[in-house]
């Protein structure tokens, strides 16, 4: 277990460098002693900074659902991070080139909430609790350096936790859909970057249900305390491989009778 003093300074930095856009070294190399907890603990610190500076909750994202993306990180668990107001980007909008510092898409699929969720549900307290369902994109950056220049050693799960699970901002669609509407298993995306098919992916790839997803979403909130609020949007976890999107990238996420979302890079 970290020091406060440590996770404290864990969470300046981080901040401080999604501010300047230069880099922090890994966490999980300077605090080999690092553990989840204390990672959501600098993920929670940020949060009490970023609000006492005027930023909103607006949602949260979990990521590391898909098996592929465990197996990479040599996890067995999804994480989460935390959407804030100034995280929302209109759909087709430009998103500028000092924004972010290396960022990536992925395609999910979003739960707008009309009531709250806390602690253990069930996938029936999650489609009942659900306003609608949207196409979304969400953006990817890191604040930490993917691998470490020296020893090679890349991020692990206690740094992607802590560095916000890697959250950047969201796109929603337009369209808006009933849970039941569709079966969210079988809704998917074709994913063009300028003009060319890079990726497809179906729901499926959520941990077999993108419901699943804000089941396990409600649970781990409630162990820190924390609950999915009303009006909030839930990102449920990608279902493709995050793609690289440097200056000049064009995005269009095609989801069929589902809808479709765009945003571009300056």
């Amino acid at each position: 277990m970290l020091a406060q003093s440590d996770i404290d300074a864990a969470a300046t930095a981080l901040l401080s460098a999604e501010e300047t856009r230069e880099q922090i070294g890994l966490l999980s190399l300077k605090h080999p002693e690092i553990t989840l907890d204390d990672a959501y603990a600098i993920q929670s610190a940020q949060m009490a900074q970023k609000l006492a500076q005027g930023r909103e909750i607006i949602g949260w994202k979990i990521g590391l659902t898909s098996k592929v993306m465990q197996d990479a990180l040599g996890i067995s668990t999804p994480d989460s991070g935390v959407i804030y107001d100034d995280m929302d980007f209109a759909d087709g909008c430009t998103v500028p080139a000092d924004r972010f510092i290396q960022p990536r898409i992925e395609a999910e699929i979003a739960f707008v909430m009309k009531a709250p969720l806390e602690g253990k549900v069930t996938r029936e307290d999650v489609l009942a609790a659900t306003d609608f369902v949207a196409p979304a994109i969400e953006i990817l950056d890191t604040r930490i350096l993917r691998a470490d220049p020296e020893t090679g050693k890349t991020r692990v799960i206690f740094d992607t936790v802590s560095d916000n699970a890697a959250n950047g901002g969201i796109v929603l669609g337009p369209q808006k859909h009933a849970p039941e509407a569709f079966d969210l298993r079988w809704v998917g995306a074709i994913l063009t970057k300028n003009d060319e098919v890079v990726s497809t992916g179906l729901g499926a790839a959520v941990l077999n249900d993108p419901v699943m997803g804000i089941v396990w979403l409600s649970e781990r909130m409630g162990q820190y305390g924390q609950r999915i609020e009303a009006g909030q949007v839930v990102l449920a976890g990608s279902f493709i491989a995050p793609i690289e999107c440097p200056s000049g990238t064009k995005i269009e996420a095609d989801y069929g009778p589902f809808g479709s979302v765009s945003v571009n890079f300056e």
